[in-house]
């Protein structure tokens, strides 16, 4: 008898539920910000949610992809590079998500082969059934912990090749765990012919069909639309897709801000159905007080506020997914609407950065690898620091700050970071000792949480209301402590310190009214209820930037500058 298999069950255990969800004819229908609602929705019930993503893609994680391709990679707690995807699980909701929360046919293979190597499998011939399917379902029951529920999001569509592993392992998941304690939500877009002007369901009816040729049936339809679907259309996917009427849930396009998806799902009975379906008890009445708070604000926005974000990727979206969600959420807290100015990294230097920048309340530096665009990064911080317009510099933002203040503050024309100056006379940015002896590119670089001690009196300080916090990280290269001594004094304060590695992880600009660069990623630990503080203060601080910049152009009779 196998490990897993619930006839070996010890007696007494708890019993997990776990619910599948699944997509079908076009990728980017949501299946993430699905999940993200249904666990939002089953928290506000008094249950304990845990998520995962499994993704078909052969690399062993996101870490090394491009991110024109893939977006950006989340870092977790515990160092694990995974998918955009556990951003919206862990903003939406409380679960921490982990190493577990995201596989790939990369990592499964990965470990059948190590397995078959040291002889695990007893000479066994390797298939894809029962043995890749047989660790795609440990993979699932590793994400268990002490969770009520497990939701498991299927990457890609069905019918791709690249799917079928997963989609036979979790049809065998169900019926070793027993299908009252599985459940599967399929997500289908109903397509709008406007030639026609109507939406068709023939596309869902073929999806739903190939996933039931595979053996799944699923018991929630979750069609995604730009219309509202009436009740005869609903009649139809029933029958032609074998659903009761009442499992065909809506999910329309929202008109102000994702967060409203959840609480448009509930008005359905979303989650009702769910819990129904899986035989699970609501432990409290859902209160949805202060997430309509925040769906409220997003809104009615008492004010608006611009922000340039300069980077290298800014032709997608995704690229900086987290980053602009955090500045949303800061917005939030701000009761303002922030309207993001996207700047090619690429092509701004000293003859147009103030075209380029002019008239922003804030200007945003995100992380990055590689010197294309750095030097315009470089650019972008020196102007804040010569107009007094708050930046914020995260990880490669931070070091670009640090090289700036060296080139300008201390004389030191040739500094650079060593990533990209081979042999840099003055690194002032450095690989990390730990660093120097790594040859592979998968997960080799400092990862995940790490403390922070905040200097009394910082920006940061202020900011956080604390002493010691945690953020986490993913950089291979650091402030170099050779320069501190003559930074310092020049007036770049370290003001955040990794004091077991001795590692500068936040600097300020005395005297700059709102100046800071932070080595981590602080946009992975935002949430819309509860705004990271340094994306909220850096919001605060734009906000009243801007407020200064407009009494200054009414006190010079000087019409406002265009916003761009």
């Amino acid at each position: 008898m196998r490990e897993n298999d619930p006839a070996a069950r010890p007696a007494g255990r708890r019993t997990v539920k776990h619910i599948f969800v699944t997509g079908g004819v076009v990728s980017s229908l949501g299946k993430g910000l699905t999940c993200a609602s249904l666990a939002m929705l089953l928290e506000h019930h008094g249950l304990k949610v845990a998520m995962q993503k499994m993704d078909p893609y052969i690399n062993v994680d996101p870490g090394t992809m491009n991110p024109f391709q893939h977006g950006e990679v989340y870092v977790t707690e515990d160092g694990a590079e995974t998918d955009l995807d556990l951003g919206h699980y862990e903003r939406f909701t409380h679960a921490l998500v982990n190493r577990h929360s995201n596989y790939t046919t990369g990592q499964i293979y990965d470990q059948v082969i190590k397995k078959e190597r040291r002889g695990d499998y007893l000479g066994a011939c390797i298939q894809v059934i029962p043995h890749i399917t047989n660790e795609i379902k440990d993979a699932i029951r590793r994400a268990r912990s002490d969770a009520d529920v497990v939701i498991t999001e299927i990457g890609g569509t069905v019918g791709d090749i690249e799917s079928l592993p997963f989609l036979e392992a979790i049809r065998q998941f169900a019926l070793e765990e027993g299908k009252a304690h599985c459940m599967f939500i399929h997500l289908t877009p109903l397509i709008y012919v406007k030639a026609a002007q109507e939406l068709k369901t023939k596309p869902t009816q073929h999806s739903v069909g190939t996933l039931r040729e595979i053996g799944i049936t699923p018991d929630i339809l979750v069609c995604r639309s730009e219309y509202p679907v009436g009740e005869d259309l609903r009649r139809k996917v029933s029958m032609f897709c074998n659903v009761e009427p009442r499992y065909v849930v809506e999910e329309l396009d929202v008109k102000h801000t994702i967060y409203e998806v959840p609480l448009m799902l509930h008005e359905q009975g979303f989650d009702a159905l769910v819990l129904e379906r899986l035989g699970l008890q609501s432990r409290q009445a859902p209160d949805f007080t202060r997430w309509k708070s925040v769906v409220d604000a997003a809104i009615h926005p008492e004010r608006e506020v611009e922000i340039a974000v300069v980077g290298k990727y800014i032709e997608l979206h995704d690229a900086y997914k987290s980053i602009y969600e955090a500045l949303a959420h800061g917005g939030l807290a701000n009761r303002a609407k922030v309207r993001f100015r996207k700047v090619n990294a690429d092509g701004l230097d000293a003859s147009n950065v103030a075209k380029l920048l002019g008239g922003v309340a804030g200007v945003l530096v995100p992380g990055g690898f590689g010197h294309r665009g750095v030097e315009g990064k470089i650019e972008a911080a020196k102007w804040c620091m010569r107009t007094g317009t708050p930046y914020f510099g995260i990880c490669l933002g931070m070091q670009c700050a640090t090289i700036m203040a060296a080139r300008e503050m201390i004389g030191l024309g040739e500094a650079h970071s060593s990533e990209f100056v081979e042999q840099c006379p003055a690194p002032v940015i450095d690989l990390m000792e730990e660093q120097k002896r790594v040859t592979s590119k998968g997960g080799t670089m400092r990862l995940g949480s790490y403390p922070c001690r905040l200097a009394p009196g910082s920006i940061a300080h202020r900011a956080y209301g604390k002493d010691v916090v945690h953020e986490r990280h993913r950089h291979r290269f650091e402030f170099n402590n050779a320069y501190k001594k003559s930074l310092t004094d020049a007036g770049l304060a370290i003001t955040g310190t990794w004091e077991e590695g001795d590692l500068a992880e936040i600097v300020e600009l005395a005297g700059h009214p709102w100046f800071v660069g932070v080595q981590f990623h602080p946009e992975f630990k935002s949430k819309p209820a509860e705004p990271h503080p340094l994306f909220r203060s850096f919001v605060e601080a734009s906000i009243a930037h801007d407020a200064r910049a407009a009494g200054a152009n009414r006190t010079a009779g000087v019409s406002a500058p265009v916003k761009a």
